[in-house]
This record gives structure tokens, C-alpha cells and sequence, in this order.
């Protein structure tokens, strides 16, 4: 599956669901109260995987909300 296919459905998704974009940005943008991370930067099982090119030197393998 190319990037442009998979990005449309992934849009899809989004569309059918009626989650407003904004909401989605909120929910990525919280912080990790182990590594200080968004959540966008830890994997599927929640591990760290660091920001730009920098690894997570925390050990953080379990994203935990700071809320």
C-alpha cells in the first residue's frame, strides 16, 4: 500500500468517524508523565520512539497521560 492510498483511508476514517480534527490534535498532544513525549512520538504498545531523529534515552516502553 503506497503512502497517498494509505493517507486516504486514514482520512477516511477520520471522516466517518466525526471526531473533529481538533480533538485529534488534543488527544496526540498530551504529554507522557514518564519521558515528558507527546503521545504521537510513542509506537502502537506505546513505546517511546524519541523525537526527530533522537532517541528516548527514559526507557519509557508504556505511555502514561500526564492528565
Amino acid at each position: 500500500m503506497d503512502e497517498t492510498t494509505n493517507f486516504n483511508k486514514t482520512h477516511d476514517k477520520i471522516t466517518i468517524s466525526k471526531i473533529p480534527i481538533g480533538d485529534l490534535i488534543l488527544y496526540f498532544r498530551v504529554k507522557c508523565k514518564h519521558c515528558g513525549h507527546h503521545r504521537i512520538m510513542h509506537d502502537s504498545i506505546g513505546k517511546c520512539e524519541g523525537v526527530m531523529n533522537k532517541p528516548c534515552n527514559s526507557g519509557c516502553d508504556n505511555f502514561s497521560p500526564e492528565i
